[in-house]
């Protein structure tokens, strides 16, 4: 049972490039988690590093909450999910008065947290 967890969908970034920041983190402890995003160079290290804050405000609300005795500095970035969106089709101009279909991707991101 995850102590808390957060969930972003319909974020602009493809999966693929979502996946390898998640891939970074995962097993880690959250503030290392979190030193890992801020010096990461990718542009979704930022949204990442909200959504894992977002964890961790849950489970101290949750622990505040139901007085569960959940050590904050004790968590773990357990699962990092990443799946595919629903894509979003727009036309591009091409040579000659033509036009291309392409695709503007999205994902769907969440994050749980486990006390070890």
């Amino acid at each position: 049972m995850p102590a808390a967890s957060a969930k972003l969908n319909n974020y602009r970034v493809s999966a693929q490039k979502a996946r390898l920041l998640a891939d970074s983190i995962r097993g880690r402890q959250v503030e290392d988690a979190l030193n890992v995003l801020d010096l990461s160079p990718k542009g979704f290290a930022t949204p990442l590093a909200k959504l894992l804050r977002s964890a961790l405000a849950n489970a101290e609300e949750h622990n505040d909450r139901e007085k569960a005795g959940i050590d904050i500095d004790n968590l773990v970035v357990s699962r990092v999910y990443v799946d595919e969106g629903p894509g979003m089709w727009r036309i591009r101009a091409r040579a000659q008065g033509r036009a291309a279909w392409i695709q503007r991707r999205t994902s769907h991101i969440s994050i749980e947290l486990e006390e070890r």
